[in-house]
């Protein structure tokens, strides 16, 4: 089992930058890919960015391509989300999720899910 803990949300401007963490504890972290998802309020959570155990493979949501980069480090327990040129578009809770398996864009094929960290991008 896996407990995760995003931070790093808040307000920001449009155009703005802001980095997301999700700590994880338990000693298996290398062994689970790890998904960033996002709700924004009346709307459907849906995928932003996954990638593999090992960090070698990563996926990314059309919308966020070439402005959102993830990554991990496995020593640290700990996978980013760099989020540059920030929209309106961008606001929303951001969640950390993990599976014991390959990277998947669906939520629902995720085990365990972090409380959320908001996101407001102003305009």
């Amino acid at each position: 089992q896996v407990q995760l803990v995003e931070s790093g949300g808040g307000l920001v401007q449009a155009g703005g930058s802001l980095r997301l963490s999700c700590a994880a504890s338990g000693r298996t972290f290398s062994s689970y890919a790890m998904g960033w998802f996002r709700q924004a309020p009346g709307k459907e959570r849906e995928f932003v960015s996954a990638i593999s155990r090992s960090g070698g493979r990563t996926a990314y949501a059309d919308s966020v391509k070439g402005r959102f980069t993830i990554s991990r480090d496995n020593a640290k327990n700990t996978v980013l989300l760099q989020m540059s040129s920030l929209k309106p578009e961008d606001t929303a809770v951001y969640y950390c999720a993990a599976r014991q398996s390959i990277v998947d864009v669906i939520s629902a094929r995720y085990d365990y899910w972090g409380q959320g960290t908001q996101v407001t991008v102003s305009s």
